[in-house]
Parts: structure tokens; C-alpha cells; sequence
């Protein structure tokens, strides 16, 4: 699959090629470049990316997301719930004795 590239005046300043990626890329671009990541935002450009990788839940989450700053904290509260679910389907439910 074809990486995410954060572009700023068709230069390539970015790259993502999963989830992990991407936070990683929002949180450096946020401070060196807010700009290029509004764009790519407001544009439509990262949801449509991660539906193209299968990522449809993070995709909804962050549709009509322009802010950065919030783009990047709906993705670690994501990135959360993943984790809580992988745990439970993982170990199960205890049962309270």
C-alpha cells in the first residue's frame, strides 16, 4: 500500500505508512509545518488515506477534523480504545468471585 505523504508546495515534508506513523508525523509537522496538516485536514486528504489502508473507524473519527491539535488527540484516544479491546479479546474477561 501506497504511504500517506504530507506535501507542503509539492515538497515532500512527510510520510506515513500506518497509524503509528502518522501520530508520529502529526506531532513533528504540528510544531515545523501546522499548515501543511490543516490542509491535508481540511482537504479531505488523510481521512481518504486511511480508508484506503482500512482504517474506516479512524477515518470516521476524524472527518470534518481541521485542527491538528485534535486531530491528534482523536487518534491517541483511538489508539487507546484498540488497545483496551486487543487486552480484553487477549485475556478475556475476568470473573468477579
Amino acid at each position: 500500500m501506497e504511504p500517506f505523504y504530507f506535501k507542503s508546495y509539492e515538497k515532500v515534508v512527510g510520510q506515513a505508512r500506518n497509524v503509528n506513523d502518522l501520530e508520529t508525523e502529526l506531532i513533528r509537522l504540528s510544531k515545523e509545518d501546522p499548515a501543511c496538516v490543516e490542509y491535508h485536514l481540511k482537504e479531505g486528504h488523510i481521512v481518504a488515506w486511511l480508508n484506503y489502508i482500512g482504517e474506516k473507524g479512524l477515518a470516521e473519527i476524524l472527518k470534518g477534523v481541521s485542527n491538528p491539535k485534535e486531530a491528534l488527540s482523536r487518534i491517541v484516544e483511538f489508539k487507546a480504545i484498540q488497545r483496551s479491546r486487543s487486552r480484553t479479546k487477549k485475556f478475556g474477561r475476568r470473573a468477579n468471585i
